[in-house]
């Protein structure tokens, strides 16, 4: 197909190319692609998320940026991606939680969150005058079915994973732990094996700076974000076993 070809069907999110394939789209999944790492882990017992960070500006302050959120008492979540689109999302799936626990008097589900999602993922793919979330959402929670890892995509699809992992280093990410995870995990082995997942991808030090992570196990119920102080722990653990070299 030819340049002019392919930007006649490049312009309307409605027109599918004769090929089947929706260029906006494509485009959303490439900014995913450029987006800052992110992984998310689950084991028997824990649900991890652990996310980059870098420095936009050597002026920027990097304990500003914030990569993982907490959706509500048992799910956290984080993206990969445009960060507006990625706010705006996970603020929508907060007032989801919200009011399902308001109305249903019990927490919210952890696929059933990740569907509601991509329900408004899916809707922006099909309307004119919009475009796609140019972002990717990792769910990490505990529900009755224990420990759920949910991965959404701009095309307004999901599924759930053992492990998984989103942004521009992602196949470095997904290789390394093709060789590593194991299911059967207590919390700390489980946080641990995120920690060198997503450290095996940073280059700045020290490491805690550059890295958020957070994690919901089946003994509390609780997703907690870590603090770098503890995340230096992990660290100090790591390099001590000779899993990380720093």
């Amino acid at each position: 197909m030819g340049l002019s070809m392919a930007a006649a069907y490049d312009r309307g999110i409605t027109i599918f190319s004769p090929d089947g394939r929706i260029y906006q789209v494509e485009y959303a999944f490439e900014a995913v692609r450029r987006g800052w790492t992110t992984l998310g882990i689950k084991t028997k017992t824990t649900a991890v998320i652990a996310a980059e960070k870098r420095k936009i500006s050597n002026l920027q302050d990097e304990k500003s940026i914030q990569k993982i959120f907490k959706i509500d008492e048992h799910i956290g979540a984080s993206y990969a991606g445009m960060a507006g689109d990625g706010r705006i999302l996970l603020d929508y799936a907060v007032q989801r939680a919200l009011i399902h626990k308001f109305y249903y008097d019990e927490p919210i589900p952890v696929e059933y969150l990740a569907k509601l999602v991509c329900d408004v993922k899916q809707l922006y793919t099909q309307h004119a005058g919009v475009r796609p979330f140019g972002v990717s959402i990792i769910f990490a929670g505990v529900d009755d079915k224990g420990p759920q890892l949910y991965m959404t995509e701009p095309s307004g699809r999901y599924a759930g994973y053992y492990a998984t992992a989103i942004g521009e280093k992602s196949n470095n990410v997904l290789e390394f732990l093709e060789k590593t995870y194991k299911y059967d995990l207590e919390v700390e082995d489980s946080i641990k094996l995120a920690i060198e997942a997503i450290a095996s991808i940073i280059e700045n030090k020290p490491l805690e700076n550059y890295m958020e992570v957070g994690y919901v196990d089946i003994y509390t119920g609780r997703f907690r974000i870590l603090s770098p102080d503890e995340i230096k722990t992990y660290i100090d653990k790591l390099v001590s076993e000779g899993r990380i070299r720093l």
